[in-house]
């Protein structure tokens, strides 16, 4: 994966709640109740340690990507603890890769590279 696709693969699934427009993205398919396809959290955590690396030293960040980032870290862990509260029965890793997800958006930001503890 090259960085121009790992960068629109962040923001497709970022703002996939505002677009609706890929039903079986991320944020979507969190928001249905529904476990991530499997390899999906894989890709995401892939294009964010290429976008990571790319971006290593960069002091600016386009504003369509930092959002992308933004909401793909915070709904997808709001989300998470919507469907726990009514009863769904998420995968059993599900939190940590979201904890990473998190993690790895935080790293793009501070241009600092920090495994999880």
């Amino acid at each position: 994966m090259d960085y121009e696709t790992a960068r629109q693969f962040l923001i497709d699934q970022g703002t996939a709640l505002e677009t609706k427009i890929n039903p079986d993205a991320f944020l979507m398919r969190l928001d249905q109740g529904k476990p991530p396809i499997p390899g999906q959290v894989t890709n995401i955590l892939l294009a964010l340690k290429i976008s990571f690396e790319t971006l290593q030293g960069d002091p600016l960040l386009d504003r369509e990507l930092v959002a992308g980032l933004y909401l793909l870290a915070m709904e997808s862990l709001k989300l998470f603890e919507v469907g726990r509260r009514k009863g769904v029965m998420w995968p059993p890793l599900l939190k940590e890769d979201i904890e990473r997800i998190s993690i790895a958006v935080k790293n793009i930001f501070s241009g600092v590279w920090s495994e999880p503890k």
